[in-house]
């Protein structure tokens, strides 16, 4: 596996970790980017956990706010099933409008220390995903935001009123990864990508607003895309690391 990754100039991702938080802005984020590594993670006896910013609420034209957080939050729920994930959590914030700032950082800080994790995993928060390409602004602010409270969990003066709430500092977390499609990290991924497959189709009404291409279609596209192209032999996911 390392000499597949060695020999595509990549450098394999750290494993010496038990417990992953995923920590994204909005439901299928993580099926579009990380679910693949998810799966491989999980089953080598990871423990992989998700806490998403929004619940999707401004997601699918022509739906009402309110029937689209409820139907992608189900979507959400159903997805993480095939990837070997049980414990989600949703944040709150208003999708479309999330912006940086002390009280986001604070509630990722929170998660955090309540979840506990070695590594925490987010999205590209930069302007582009490739150029020409622009990253939302959920994306941009709330990626930033991760990164930040990573080290608000870690500080016990910064958000004083966590360890009243009973979440006490957390220095545990000893990387970020950030996938991205030019990340110089990798983890293979190829028993993972029939798992990645099912869970991003299971977020169906979203899908079937982007296109009339067929849901399974879709995401069978997008998790090879994602994981090396088409006909790639090899498949990983790719991540920039921040070590702690």
């Amino acid at each position: 596996m390392n000499a597949a990754l060695t020999a595509s100039g990549l450098t394999p991702l750290p494993d010496d970790w038990q417990r992953a938080l995923v920590i994204m802005a909005h439901p299928d984020d993580p099926e579009y980017g990380v679910g693949a590594a998810v799966a491989t993670w999980t089953a080598a006896g990871k423990d992989v956990r998700y806490v998403l910013g929004t619940r999707g609420e401004a997601g699918i034209a022509g739906m009402l706010p309110e029937e689209s957080a409820r139907v992608r939050e189900g979507e959400q729920r159903r997805a993480i099933a095939h990837v070997g994930v049980s414990e989600l959590e949703f944040l709150g914030h208003r999708d479309g409008t999330i912006e940086y700032s002390p009280m986001l950082r604070h509630d990722i800080a929170a998660a955090i220390r309540r979840h506990r994790p070695e590594l925490v995993v987010t999205m590209n928060f930069h302007e582009t995903w490739f150029p020409g390409a622009w990253n939302s602004a959920d994306h941009r602010a709330f990626g930033l935001a991760v990164m930040d409270a990573v080290a608000d969990a870690a500080n016990e003066w910064i958000f004083r009123d966590l360890a009243d709430d009973g979440l006490e500092p957390w220095s545990g977390v000893t990387a970020i990864a950030v996938n991205s499609p030019s990340g110089t990290h990798a983890v293979e991924v190829s028993g993972g990508v029939d798992a990645a497959i099912a869970s991003l189709a299971e977020h169906a009404q979203y899908l079937a607003a982007l296109s009339d291409d067929p849901v399974l279609e879709q995401a069978r596209r997008q998790v090879l895309g994602i994981t090396g192209g088409a006909d790639a032999v090899e498949r990983h996911v790719r991540f920039d690391l921040y070590a702690m």
